[in-house]
């Protein structure tokens, strides 16, 4: 099963139209879930929902009156959208700026686009070194904390099967703090080896031929080991 980061999911909803509040007609804002749960404990099933925070909006106005009477609670309603879907609720706020705290603003808006544009250029320089069977570029991707974190999942991807036993030691001994980029970088390892017929000596790490029996480095009995 695959899983979307976070970035990832809010390039999509960024892709779609913003559905409009069945209440009042205008566009909704995208929001950033907050990192508790909500109603019924489970979660929100989302890291992103669109919400209108207009204050002019029916369910907002008349919300205040339905939870003063109904509830006895100083509070209201705002209208949300799961991304994607026709599915319209209710969330409460508490207060004019309930919520508003996690409103995706223009900055941030802006700093997806430079996301965006960083891993396009990422992509195109990683498709020119696979064409060119070019190990060192990919590799150095990979190890560039500074590449978006899809980017480094593709070079990981792209080092099993263009990368040398040479592009083994940097990779290995880098740590990605990503799950998923870990996992890619063990298996293009492994592809490696089982191209070169090679695996690493369990005493010294080294690499040694596959059918071996005796380290060349550090001498040891590695037959079925």
């Amino acid at each position: 099963m695959a899983f979307e980061t976070k970035e990832q999911v809010l390039e999509k909803v960024l892709s779609q139209d913003k559905p409009k509040c069945p209440h009042w007609g205008a566009e909704m804002i995208i929001w950033e879930v907050p990192p508790f749960s909500f109603s019924d404990g489970l979660g929100w099933g989302t890291p992103y929902l669109f919400i209108c925070f207009n204050d002019e909006c029916s369910l907002y106005v008349q919300g205040w009156e339905n939870m003063e009477e109904n509830y006895s609670q100083c509070a209201s309603y705002r209208c949300m959208n799961y991304p994607g879907t026709k599915q319209f609720e209710c969330i409460p706020v508490f207060s004019p700026v309930g919520g508003t705290g996690q409103i995706i603003d223009g900055e941030i808006l802006a700093e997806q686009e430079i996301l965006k544009e960083k891993t396009k250029k990422g992509f195109s320089i990683l498709t020119d070194a696979y064409l060119a069977k070019d190990h060192v570029t990919v590799v150095r991707m990979l190890l560039d904390a500074a590449q978006p974190q899809r980017v480094r999942l593709k070079a990981a991807e792209m080092i099993g099967d263009i990368g040398v036993l040479e592009a083994i030691e940097p990779i290995k001994s880098a740590r990605f703090g990503n799950e998923i980029t870990q996992k890619k970088v063990d298996e293009s390892v492994k592809k490696i080896h089982e191209r070169y017929f090679t695996r690493e000596c369990p005493f010294c790490a080294e690499i040694i031929k596959k059918r071996a029996k005796i380290c060349k480095h550090c001498g040891q009995d590695v037959a079925g080991k």
